[in-house]
């Protein structure tokens, strides 16, 4: 029975959810009237009840707030029931005592719409959060506080650490959030992963950890405080575990009395530019999760299950704007097949094995080389679950167990929920693949018209140093930009007389990048890496007789977000000179400079309707204009309703702004090993569009040519099946009955199940072939075997539906394959494309 409760108050849900949830005397511990968590060495013992808790990490400031529904309701049909986000504080406190929790930051609305959804929620408070997010989700003013030091016993910063966590808290409690009051927080975190940087403090650092943990516990939430990858967590703080394989890799509690709890599974890796693509497949995923639990694990999060946006300057140094997007949600909020599929189904698996993993006492038995099985049984009944592990890379295996074959592929885990039944198997993937499109908006991208304004270059600042500022001091996070001039007197004498021959401007800054000028004429760019911040810009130079002005553009990708003593980092230019004078290398690094913050179409914020008309615009030159530089235009938004994405080509570096709102910093000049930008497309978020005359800024701060610039819309209407005769039905034809796994379908055999998104319909098969094929979603290709009928049986089952089911059966697709291919494995992969009617 499906109860829509998505309008009820939280609270109310939250306890009619936990009553429907089960009345088993299994499942109950110490039932009562009293709300809140508490917890043993087996599990959390939420209200009285224990719960296999499969988590994924989504973050409110990471989408529009007009997604977080989709993405919510995407996360629990997914089999989550744990929603986890961090706390940002530099959006909360962006200027000090000024608190903003409105639109994407409002944290209180998104936590009472998880529990809307019947799912509970971890708090990661930090208020030090890492995640790739600007200064590690500090605000800037922090950093000037006298005498502050973060993340150690210092004072100043134990009181405005103390006083943030104090504000979160009473927000929290305020508004009725946590368990102990019926809202569906069970969890929060202090700090985070503060292993790394301890050894950098010492006595100090062993202090601080002591301290923040009776900080947090003293806010006396009725929930527990846990800390990842925190081996001396003080007691009662749960100490957990990060990494994507921590079934191996964690050594446990720090206390038998604590339960196992995996904070962060990286479901791939964030990206930053310059990188190739990051990948984690989806069977590595599952054995991992599967192997977690096996091992007496009893929450696993998924970081992240929403991939997300970094939107304007959040992100920490040269991530980039998209972030996380191999998550089984992507960027845009999208299925990512088969992760999200197969993950989902591997959910299933473990609820039938609630009750055993619960309640059931833990033995492991070897079944050979590499081949365990791990049991939960409860002594006296017949509550048995058992995790079948091949730990072989390459070798296939075909286990004895309890008198049973069973086939296990290289490095896979099979779930039998009741010892006996094979349900699932991580490496035997029957959920659906599907491949993203992107497609040219038609309305969106016809009859661009660009127009250019060209930013004022500064000549001859006011002389406020004699040395170049640091830039982060320098800009103190209000822009990425940070000017810097000085002035040299140059006799004639001094130049090179050879006409082959120039003099050569040299600065070495300590990050991120920089664009020189020479009397206002551009010489070029340079820029360090997340490896290597620093970096030399030497580009050649014209100089003449008599005064010259040298002017530079420092700018940012992000501040850095992790490590000891970030207070301390530094970026912007420490030395300039130039080289090849006839009188040798002038130092310039102390000839007194002037400085200016940010950009004049920055102060007048040319990217809003209003600032445009505070600039005089022209036509956009042909070919490559002229270095930093703004570019506008129109759009009316994009037919239909799928995710809405810009796609940078032809551009080098810059912003976007789309009516005012920032979606983010674009690096196409930067190139990956693989010779591609690291990025291309751009998510817009269809909230941020009204149905014409969509206002579109860029600012370009090397070569404009925005001419090859496309609106685009975003899709997975290609849907695929991949499955073998040896793989399993699908979870969800077994249920649990009277205590037993039973069958709840008559038909048991694999089958290609495909369903299209959004109630669209299958409007073409693409590709079809039971026999020996092989590739992946997007490029399959015939083998030596198919069966000639494989795309008419197909498209009889599937064509004009929004979902179908295929059987891998011999018969329907034929007897007339030859003696090879009759006696070998057969492949049933189907492509489809959906649309509307």
């Amino acid at each position: 029975m499906e109860v829509n409760l998505r309008n009820f108050p939280v609270i109310i849900f939250t306890s009619l959810f936990f009553l429907l949830a089960s009345s088993s005397t299994e499942d109950n511990y110490q039932m009562g009237d009293k709300l809140g968590v508490i917890y043993d060495g087996r599990s959390l013992i939420i209200n009285g009840k224990r719960e296999i808790l499969i988590s994924g990490s989504i973050h409110y400031t990471r989408s529009h707030p007009h997604m977080w529904s989709e993405i919510l309701q995407k996360a629990r049909h997914g089999g989550l029931n744990v929603i986890q986000t961090y706390v940002f504080w530099n959006v909360h406190e962006p200027v000090q005592g000024q608190y903003n929790f409105e639109g994407q930051y409002d944290l209180v609305k998104f936590i009472k719409l998880i529990g809307e959804y019947g799912m509970y929620a971890t708090l990661r408070v930090g208020p030090f959060i890492q995640a790739e997010w600007n200064h590690g989700g500090f605000p800037y003013w922090l950093r000037e506080i006298r005498n502050i030091t973060f993340r150690t016993d210092n004072p100043p910063f134990k009181y405005y650490m103390k006083r943030f966590v104090h504000m979160i808290i009473h927000k929290m409690r305020e508004e009725k959030l946590f368990a102990s009051q019926g809202g569906p927080i069970i969890l929060s975190q202090v700090e985070n992963e503060y292993n790394t940087v301890q050894p950098a403090f010492k006595e100090s650092g062993i202090r601080y950890v002591e301290w923040a943990g009776n900080m947090a516990v003293g806010q006396k939430t009725g929930v527990p405080w846990i800390m990842c990858k925190q081996r001396d967590a003080p007691d009662p703080v749960i100490n957990t575990c990060n990494g994507r394989n921590c079934g191996d890799t964690f050594i446990g509690p720090n206390r038998p009395n604590k339960p196992s709890l995996w904070t962060e599974n990286w479901t791939a890796k964030y990206r930053v530019f310059g990188d190739p693509p990051s990948q984690r497949s989806a069977e590595d995923l599952a054995f991992s999760v599967a192997r977690w639990f096996s091992k007496n694990g009893t929450l696993a999060n998924y970081y992240m299950y929403h991939g997300g946006t970094n939107f304007g300057r959040s992100t920490s140094s040269f991530v980039t704007t998209r972030y996380y997007d191999e998550a089984p949600l992507d960027e845009y909020g999208l299925l990512r097949e088969p992760k999200w599929g197969h993950l989902k189904d591997l959910h299933g698996a473990l609820r039938l094995c609630k009750k055993a993993l619960l309640w059931g006492n833990p033995s492991t038995k070897q079944l050979g080389d590499n081949l365990e099985a791990r049991i939960y049984k409860k002594p006296g009944t017949e509550l048995c679950a058992a995790f079948l592990t091949n730990n072989e890379t390459r070798t296939p295996s075909v286990v004895k167990f309890r008198g049973k074959e069973y086939n296990l592929p290289a490095r896979s885990i099979s779930i039998l929920p009741d010892c006996k039944t094979e349900v699932y198997n991580t490496k035997k993937v029957v959920s659906q693949h599907n491949v993203r499109s992107y497609v040219r908006s038609e309305v969106a991208s016809n009859n661009l018209k660009w127009k250019m304004y060209k930013e004022v270059i500064p000549s001859q600042l006011k002389e406020t140093s004699i040395d170049p500022y640091e830039l982060y001091s320098l800009t103190k996070d209000r822009t990425d930009y940070g000017w810097y001039t000085t002035t040299i007197e140059i006799n004639e004498s001094d130049l090179p007389m050879r006409k082959d021959t120039r003099p050569v401007l040299q600065v070495a800054s300590l990050g991120h990048a920089m664009l020189a000028f020479v009397n206002g004429e551009f010489v070029g760019a340079a820029h360090g890496s997340k490896i290597e911040k620093s970096f030399v810009l030497q580009k050649p130079v014209n100089l003449k007789p008599g005064s010259n002005t040298i002017t530079l553009l420092g700018s940012l990708m992000g501040f850095p977000d992790s490590g000891a003593f970030m207070e301390h980092r530094y970026a912007g230019p420490r030395g300039v000179s130039i080289l090849g004078l006839n009188t040798g290398t002038l130092d310039l690094t102390s000839n007194g400079w002037g400085h200016q913050v940010g950009l004049d179409g920055e102060k007048k914020k040319v990217y809003s309707e209003e600032g445009t008309k505070k600039v005089k615009w022209t036509k956009v030159e042909k070919g490559s204009g002229p270095a930093l530089t703004w570019c506008k235009t129109y759009f009316d938004a994009p037919e239909g309703d799928d995710p809405v994405a810009v796609a940078m080509t032809g551009m080098g570096k810059g912003m976007i702004w789309i009516n005012g709102n920032s979606i983010g910093r674009y690096w196409m000049s930067y190139l990956s090993p693989l010779g591609k930008p690291s990025q291309s497309t751009y998510h817009i978020p269809r909230a941020f569009l009204r149905s014409r005359n969509n206002l579109m800024v860029i600012l370009e701060e090397e070569n404009t040519n925005p001419e090859k610039i496309e609106i685009l819309t975003v899709n997975r209407d290609t849907i695929c099946s991949y499955i073998s005769e040896t793989y399993l039905a699908s979870v969800k034809s077994w249920g649990r009955r009277n205590g037993k796994i039973i069958a709840i379908v008559d038909d048991l055999q694999p089958a290609a199940q495909i369903t299209c998104p959004k109630y669209k319909k299958i409007t073409s098969v693409e590709f079809a072939s039971f026999g020996d094929s092989e590739g992946v979603c997007g490029e399959y290709l015939h083998g030596k075997c198919n069966a000639p009928n494989s795309k008419q049986v197909v498209e009889q089952h599937c064509l004009d539906k929004t979902s179908c089911r295929i059987p891998i059966d011999r018969q329907l697709f034929g007897n007339n394959q030859d003696d090879v291919c009759r006696e070998s494995r057969q492949v049933l992969a189907v492509q489809v494309k959906c649309g509307e009617d």
